[in-house]
């Protein structure tokens, strides 16, 4: 393969339909607007223009985790001042009533002597995706997964701290602001999933997984949302996802007027960041939200990152947020 045909929406979906019905393998990757989109079969990918390690399913299993002795990691994030912008523009439409929560994201120019492909190879993470001089994700979020059983399970993640934070565990617990947070995305996430699925439920609420990072230990509180679909969904998946779309964890709630306020208050083009990427090998789907992030342009980095912005939100604290969540899994 050494010529990418990229798709609108219209055209994925109608090849996800297509692909599931007759159970053909293949691995997708959706953009933030989706409107440059990739949808592949599995066995026509070159690794070294794609390669992918989902949950463990990988095209290029030798080179996984491999190690790297040391790198040089610098970033240059926007000012307290310039990010004050956009979060006041947020803010002011959280106060006039047009959202109750919304994902404010910037990009950071970075430096390191590693490549992208270095930071797929070594990097650990849930979700990794890598596309020749564009970019490499390194998820640790689940979208949906769809297991044989036509169960649909999805993940919101939200809310991130510092383990090294003395009782981490229970400042984020007890902390009103990232308790209503995640309350709001758990909603709105058992609200896209009944468009699809009957019944809906929360499995776990508020759970805690600690990721290694290039800056210390982080803890990550992430909650289990599913629903069971029926059968004719599994022959239209392209259908079941894109009614999902855009993902409620890095938009907000409500979902339609929250991106209105995203396109006002955000300096940047998010392209495949935010976005979604996974496989369907036949039988179920996995797939992740395109975070942690490192875009290339005319030979530059880009690491993008964001957070959660509610009526409590401190413009200090989601600064230093955002800042915190630059950085790679290599540790």
């Amino acid at each position: 393969m050494t010529h990418l045909n990229f798709q609108n929406k219209d055209q994925t979906l109608a090849l996800m339909n297509q692909w599931s019905g007759e159970c053909k393998p293949f691995l997708f990757m959706i953009s933030y607007d989706q409107e440059k989109n990739l949808i592949l079969p599995l066995d026509s990918i070159d690794p070294e223009i794609i390669a992918y390690d989902f949950e463990g399913v990988t095209n290029c299993p030798s080179l996984i985790n491999k190690q790297t002795k040391s790198y040089t990691f610098s970033k240059f994030p926007v000012s307290f001042s310039e990010f004050s912008k956009s979060f006041d523009i947020v803010k002011s439409g959280l106060l006039r009533g047009d959202s109750f929560l919304c994902n404010l994201t910037f990009e950071t120019p970075i430096e390191t002597d590693l490549s992208l492909k270095n930071i797929f190879d070594s990097s650990k993470a849930r979700f990794k995706l890598y596309l020749a001089d564009q970019f490499v994700v390194f998820s640790p979020e689940i979208f949906v997964q769809i297991d044989e059983q036509r169960v649909i399970h999805s993940f919101p993640m939200k809310g991130t701290i510092s383990a090294s934070i003395p009782d981490a565990r229970k400042v984020i617990s007890e902390d009103e602001k990232e308790s209503a947070e995640h309350a709001t995305i758990v909603d709105l996430i058992r609200n896209d999933l009944s468009r699809v699925a009957f019944p809906v439920w929360v499995n776990r609420y508020r759970y805690m997984e600690q990721l290694d990072t290039s800056n210390g230990p982080i803890l990550q509180v992430s909650s289990e949302v599913c629903g069971q679909l029926d059968e004719r969904a599994m022959t239209q998946l392209g259908s079941v996802l894109f009614s999902m779309l855009p993902a409620g964890s890095i938009t907000g709630a409500p979902k339609k007027s929250t991106c209105r306020i995203i396109l006002e208050s955000e300096t940047h083009h998010r392209n495949y960041y935010t976005g979604i990427c996974g496989i369907f090998d036949g039988k179920t789907l996995s797939s992740g939200v395109m975070i942690r992030y490192i875009e290339q342009r005319e030979g530059k980095l880009f690491f993008k990152s964001g957070g959660g912005i509610t009526t409590r939100s401190d413009a200090e604290s989601e600064y230093k947020e955002l800042i915190q969540k630059v950085y790679v899994p290599i540790c």
